[in-house]
């Protein structure tokens, strides 16, 4: 059963669940495929982005056909950025997702998230837009989220010709993939351009500084992500420490008003976990519409394990409900 944010501080709250037998075969199963390769942090960037490609791949695979997927170069200030779009079907404007990976700012791609695109486009009935960013180091903030602002303006003013409807689109993203969702709505918000219906935010990284209790009770690396990854993968994002007073890098310190409503899926036994339950709770005090489930026994990144995970399919079943009450209000 999931846990409804509003019960999260309740006196007779037992704690955290066991681990969900499944995340523990996650878990197990990305160890296996990851055990010729050399510790992330470690390696080169190019080394670590390698390794995680092979670590991901079955997760990666299977799930949903498309009816068609497209890939193009869209124009951004920084030079062309490449995006990858999922139809599930045949539609003259459909509503749009734009989903952003995880991956700390450093690793991960359109490839390793893209059973999780798939997944949302044909549970909700949506086309799912992946943005190919830059990473960092080579790119540091604010690069990435310079081009998805400028992907996000180009696919509203060419919505027609990619068959979407641009007046029914959300943004998204797991993790970093969060982060730099929330960051572009507050450039958007900040510009008075109202082009998203919807933010869908899973396991978000808001906050960028390892502080809180969930980093001490769930950081420890036997959760998969650990404050020691947190750590490495901001260290390798931003150019200084200035930037952690900047909202767009850590948009936990932001103005929220004025923001479109939010769906999170928040797992339970996460480092992010404290972030998510204030982000989602700051959010909701500011006036946005706020949708937000913690999923008992769940690690980081569950929604990838959906091949073997009851629990990530609900979760994807309970957001693609949300989505398509979103673009259809």
């Amino acid at each position: 059963m999931n846990k409804e944010i509003h019960l999260l501080h309740a006196a007779d709250d037992p704690g955290p669940s066991p681990i969900d037998p499944d995340m523990t075969r996650f878990m197990a199963l990305q160890s296996e495929d990851g055990a010729a390769f050399t510790r992330w942090d470690l390696c080169t960037a190019a080394q670590a982005r390698e390794a995680f490609e092979v670590i991901r791949r079955r997760w990666a695979s299977g799930g949903p056909q498309m009816h068609r997927t497209v890939e193009r170069a869209v124009p951004t200030r920084h030079g062309d950025v490449r995006i990858r779009v999922h139809y599930p079907h045949e539609q003259a404007s459909l509503p749009a997702l734009i989903y952003l990976h995880g991956g700390g700012f450093v690793v991960f791609s359109l490839d390793t998230h893209d059973r999780v695109m798939r997944e949302y486009a044909a549970r909700a009935g949506v086309a799912v837009v992946g943005i190919d960013y830059s990473r960092s180091p080579e790119a540091r903030f604010p690069r990435a989220l310079e081009e998805i602002v400028d992907v996000t303006r180009w696919l509203h003013r060419h919505a027609d010709t990619l068959g979407l409807d641009a007046q029914a689109m959300l943004i998204g993203g797991d993790s970093a993939g969060a982060n730099l969702s929330l960051g572009t709505a507050l450039q958007l918000r900040d510009a008075g351009e109202s082009l998203l219906r919807g933010m869908v935010f899973n396991y978000g990284a808001f906050d960028m500084i390892p502080w809180r209790d969930s980093f001490a009770r769930f950081g420890g690396g036997e959760y998969s992500l650990s404050s020691h990854d947190m750590v490495c993968f901001v260290n390798r994002y931003i150019n200084h420490r200035d930037d952690l007073s900047d909202p767009r890098c850590r948009p936990i310190v932001a103005s929220l008003d004025n923001l479109p409503p939010a769906c999170f899926a928040i797992a339970e036994l996460d480092p992010l976990y404290d972030e998510n339950i204030e982000m989602a709770e700051r959010l909701r005090d500011a006036g946005v519409p706020v949708s937000a489930t913690v999923y008992p026994g769940t690690i980081h990144s569950f929604l990838e394990a959906v091949s073997i995970a009851g629990v990530s399919d609900r979760a994807f079943a309970e957001q693609a409900e949300w989505i398509r009450q979103r673009v259809s209000a």
